[in-house]
């Protein structure tokens, strides 16, 4: 049985969703001590560029297989998302090695 590596981590139970009068979501929310937004600033936030592009947490709001609403915060230095990136990294990399075999069926 292969172990499941996850990208985020749950930071706790969010509140039960609000729905309108045709069963639609139309709003959710979570609650966060300072605590857990501090260690949220310190531990998941992106790092800045040169240019100050950064500096993002991503939560994800979720219903658990029991029927609970979640919350996780997207975790960038998990090994799964480690894993992710170099893949992307690894398939951008071998789509630009590729020789464009198109240029041989030119006639001129």
């Amino acid at each position: 049985m292969s172990e499941n590596k996850y990208d985020s981590e749950l930071i706790g139970w969010a509140d039960d969703p609000n729905y309108n009068e045709n069963g639609e979501l139309i709003s959710w929310t979570v609650r966060l001590k300072d605590t857990e937004l501090k260690d949220i600033l310190e531990n998941y936030t992106t790092k800045r560029d040169e240019k100050g592009h950064g500096g993002n947490a991503r939560l994800k709001l979720f219903m658990s297989k029991n029927g609970k609403a979640c919350a996780s915060i997207y975790n960038f230095n998990s090994e799964a998302a480690k894993e992710r990136r170099e893949k992307a990294m690894a398939m951008a990399k071998e789509s630009t090695s590729k020789p464009d075999d198109t240029d041989d069926d030119l006639p001129f």
